[in-house]
């Protein structure tokens, strides 16, 4: 297991920013994972999980603590069960599955970072999610220091959440199942509008499963959202807030405020969610309120293509990027009196 000391942080994340770590760990297997982890707990030092780097942002003191990479590869397929160890490059994986026929996660296409962040995230992008055919997580149970096996019953998945997500210093992803679909070299059905427009059929429509990816891929592209250290646009997070959930109050009382401010004829995106809810596109909120494309005149910008991803021009501190992420939150608050919230980890800031 490599070891190293003051570390720096930044190459590892996409934002490319962030300090040190006092001490930098690379796992290759499971067992150095776990022995990395007991370590660290048994000593008590603070612990940072490190996978593909593409939803944290690391304060510019860096981390005081054992900062752990998790660099384990291990694609297996057997039939349409597919198992990947926590280190696998997701989008590689998802090109993997697509090669060989298999639909389920082909809309997923593009999404930087490690499959063990997947189920932690619940991952999700053009009509899919991974909660949809996840089957189990393999997981190292810091509280009763054993490998587990949690099936998706338990993983208590919703919108961009998870137990994984709700309990951060418990579980350490080591193993991600999935069950995928054959079916004859077609797609899942789309259900995403953009991506059935896109290729010109039906929402619910098959499509062969190469071109689901490379339409994803295209989309995703002229977002900024595929990674390419050249375009500056892609040194983000990707979505930088979830789409905001509104009880029915929260709802009309939003309603009234676009009307307000843009005209009575203006309607939001509006989407069901559970329990009555809706969800709304965080996106617009940010456009209406004034943040276009490519705002700011710092370091720290909103991209040139896309109004949800925050970006780094290549001299930015994280310092810069919070301040530009409070003005978005306060002024799409002031505006439309919804409270955005980040979607990538902060780790030794907060917003």
């Amino acid at each position: 297991m490599q070891e190293l000391h003051d570390a720096p942080l930044a190459p590892l994340t996409t934002f490319r920013l962030g300090g040190p770590a006092a001490r930098l760990l690379t796992a290759t297997t499971d067992a150095e994972v776990i022995a990395a982890v007991r370590e660290a707990d048994a000593s008590g030092t603070p612990l940072l999980v490190v996978g593909g780097g593409s939803n944290l942002v690391i304060g510019d003191k860096g981390f005081d603590g054992t900062a752990l990479r998790i660099a384990t590869k291990g694609f297996e397929l057997s039939g349409t069960s597919l198992e990947l160890a926590a280190g696998e490059v997701w989008t590689d994986a998802v090109a993997l599955t697509v090669d060989a026929g298999l639909a389920g996660i082909e809309c997923l296409a593009g999404i930087p970072g490690s499959a063990g962040a997947t189920p932690i995230q619940n991952v999700g992008a053009y009509g899919q999610e991974v909660s949809s055919t996840i089957t189990e997580v393999v997981a190292y149970d810091r509280r009763t220091r054993e490998t587990v096996t949690i099936p998706n019953t338990e993983c208590a998945f919703s919108y961009r959440h998870s137990r994984f997500k709700a309990e951060p210093d418990r579980f350490v992803v080591l193993r991600v199942r999935f069950e995928l679909e054959e079916a004859n070299g077609l797609s899942a059905p789309l259900k995403y509008p953009e991506t059935a427009r896109a290729m010109g059929v039906e929402q619910g429509d098959r499509v062969p499963l190469s071109a689901a990816r490379e339409t994803v891929l295209g989309l995703r592209a002229g977002k900024g959202m595929v990674l390419d250290p050249e375009d500056h646009d892609t040194w983000s997070a990707g979505s930088f807030f979830t789409n905001p959930i509104l009880g029915p109050d929260a709802f009309q009382d939003f309603l009234g405020r676009v009307h307000e401010r843009l005209g009575p004829d203006v309607t939001p995106p509006a989407f069901p969610a559970e329990d009555g809810r809706t969800k709304t596109s965080a996106a617009w909120l940010i456009d209406r309120a004034g943040f276009t494309k490519g705002y700011g005149s710092g370091p720290a910008r909103i991209s040139t293509k896309h109004t949800l991803a925050l970006t780094n021009r290549g001299t930015a501190t994280t310092e810069d990027l919070l301040a530009l992420a409070r003005e978005v939150v306060t002024g799409v608050h002031a505006a439309f009196g919804v409270t955005l919230v980040n979607e990538p980890v902060t780790v030794g800031v907060s917003l």
